[in-house]
């Protein structure tokens, strides 16, 4: 199998760091980290496919880890990592590949698979369904002190995050985002201010990985990953057809804070995105986080080989 190799390709002037395992003769899987997530979140599930006969890929994206900012972080599009998607295709001479894809990953994972169908095996999102790529309106219901109305502002987070280093920001939001329901701030309160010095880190992230988190971010900064996801949430695709028909999984935390969004539990447990999925699977892991490939590993990656397997 082998150890997990560290690429550099060079797309659209920028250079992006992949990286990759397994035989380069295998299926392909290509893995869309969240926030603040990075390539490092599925370590556990790229040895595991690499195992298993697939090969496993996982860019950071642009702006994010060890890959190059854009030279204007504050334009930085939903659009940008679609095409950077696509350009690694190429780069990778991937005629076809499946999908998993992580919180706001899981929306660069439907756009591609609907914009290019035909380089998609299948998609598996972790944490967040299918959402139509039209303005994402239940935003609007989010109340005032919820962190993704906070840090839609400009010039908020930023403040918030520069008060701490790195390692410091990836803890607070890894203890914020596993709760079943994250607090909201009042007025004065910033969000990194709702996790104290004293909090313990949840027992399956270790001070080593909070360390690798802290030290991939040292080249980026989180300048890119506030602009996208949280200031493009409302990013136009003009695409018409909204119908995703490669088959589809859904693993899904049962703790997962993202089911406590307005609708979304509802949205989520009546399967309501077969309407523009129909070959979607959804499975639900008892006890499960916003972070559940990393805090169920084994289960996790059962889950995706069996898919995997079935649709190859």
């Amino acid at each position: 199998m082998g150890e997990i190799e560290h690429t550099y390709l060079q797309i659209d002037g920028l250079k992006l760091h992949v990286a990759a395992i397994g035989d380069v003769a295998s299926p392909p899987v290509v893995f869309l980290h969240g926030f603040p997530e990075i390539w490092y979140s599925w370590r556990h599930q790229m040895t595991a496919l690499a195992g298993a006969g697939f090969r496993a890929i996982a860019p950071d994206y642009r702006g994010y880890g060890l890959s190059d900012p854009p030279p204007q972080p504050e334009n930085a599009t939903y659009a940008d990592l679609v095409a950077d998607l696509r350009a690694l295709f190429d780069a990778l001479s991937l005629p076809k590949a499946f999908l998993i894809a992580k919180d706001f990953g899981a929306r660069v994972a439907y756009l591609f698979a609907l914009i290019h169908p035909e380089k998609v095996s299948g998609v598996i999102t972790l944490g967040i369904p299918y959402l139509p790529p039209s303005p994402v309106k239940f935003l609007d219901l989010l109340p005032e002190g919820f962190y993704i109305s906070r840090w839609q502002k400009p010039g908020r987070a930023e403040a918030d995050f520069g008060r701490f280093d790195n390692k410091t920001v990836v803890r607070n939001i890894y203890i914020l985002f596993s709760r079943s329901e994250i607090p909201i701030a009042d007025e004065n309160q910033e969000i990194m201010d709702m996790v104290d010095s004293s909090t313990s880190l949840p027992s399956w992230l270790t001070e080593e990985d909070l360390a690798n988190y802290g030290s991939l971010y040292e080249n980026s900064g989180f300048q890119t990953a506030l602009k996208v996801p949280y200031r493009s949430l409302f990013e136009e695709f003009n695409i018409t057809n909204t119908k995703v028909d490669a088959p589809a999984l859904l693993i899904m935390g049962e703790k997962d804070y993202f089911l406590k969004f307005p609708g979304m539990e509802d949205y989520t447990k009546a399967e309501q995105a077969k309407m523009f999925v129909p070959n979607l699977e959804t499975v639900f892991v008892p006890e499960g986080s916003h972070f559940v490939q990393e805090q169920f590993p084994e289960q996790v990656n059962k889950l995706i080989i069996d898919f995997l397997s079935n649709h190859s």
